[in-house]
């Protein structure tokens, strides 16, 4: 298995069973190196869909009470396994990575710390579910994410444009109570 990407890069690997035994032990430090509990800590992205070919990035989610007022042992606890928090601003979200070395050029990880059980959290959730359980829309998502390799490797952000009507149209249906 060959974890990460560098700045901007997009590709797409095939689908490893290996992507989960990380995430476990990823999962594992986590909780030995913070307050945070099993069930708040949550494999999500491509990596976590059965059979997805996906960027070759472990997406973890990991849940809290207030984004906004938070326990600072937790920054510590990430960085002494090797997340560092990043300038991304997103609303209701914090993103760490871990690199594969010091030059910081290759991400092999990142961790999505938000309000546990919120939108956010819920929505995230609700997407892997629902295109684990649903081999229509996994492959739907497959071709959706394979138009934009087959025209670039580059651009993340426009990569993630591509998808958003596709990933739009599946939280809709969790609103719809699908």
């Amino acid at each position: 298995m060959r974890l990460g990407l560098k700045k901007d890069e997009v590709r797409l690997d095939v689908y490893s069973p290996e992507w989960r035994n990380e995430f476990d032990r990823v999962k594992n430090a986590i909780i030995g190196n913070t307050n945070i509990v099993d069930q708040r800590i949550e494999h999500i992205g491509s990596t976590a869909i059965i059979g997805m070919d996906a960027k070759p990035i472990i997406d973890i989610l990991v849940g809290i009470d207030d984004i906004s007022n938070f326990n600072e042992g937790i920054l510590s606890g990430l960085k002494n396994i090797g997340f560092l928090r990043l300038k991304v601003q997103r609303p209701g979200e914090i993103v760490f990575a871990r690199f594969t070395d010091e030059t910081y050029l290759t991400k092999t990880h990142f961790i999505h710390l938000v309000e546990y059980k919120e939108e956010l959290w819920n929505n995230l959730v609700f997407f892997r579910d629902y295109l684990n359980s649903n081999e229509d829309a996994r492959l739907e998502y497959l071709k959706v994410k394979k138009d934009y390799i087959v025209k670039s490797s580059t651009g993340v952000n426009e990569y993630t444009d591509h998808k958003e009507a596709f990933v739009k149209r599946i939280l809709n249906l969790r609103l719809k109570g699908v």
